[in-house]
């Protein structure tokens, strides 16, 4: 037998450097290198992306994404490199944010 995808989930231009699945919801969040974060259905349909705002941008005018954790309660961590936390809903609006110079793995 020979497995086959679920789904192909697109909408990224550049290689995935963090992804998490939130079975409970239904759900896949995804980040890439040079772009936003998008949340897929787990059936590859892409619902929508993760936009931080211009203000909170650093000096490279883009930021990239190391970490994402998703909870059942419909809400979405993400570690940026440049150390910014962010915390949005399923639905894509951006709740909190903070700062932190340590660095997370």
């Amino acid at each position: 037998d020979f497995a086959t995808p679920r789904a192909v989930l697109t909408g990224h231009d550049y290689e995935i450097t963090c992804a998490a699945i939130c079975a409970e919801l239904g759900l896949v969040i995804s980040g890439s290198k040079e772009g936003p974060c998008l949340i897929h259905s787990m059936n590859g349909d892409l619902l929508r992306t993760l936009e931080v705002p211009e203000r909170l941008e650093g000096p490279e005018n883009c930021l990239r994404p190391k970490l994402i954790q998703a909870s059942r309660e419909g809400h979405c961590v993400i570690y940026y490199e440049n150390g910014l936390f962010c915390v949005f809903s399923v639905n894509g609006r951006l709740q909190a944010t903070m700062e932190t110079d340590d660095k997370i793995r």
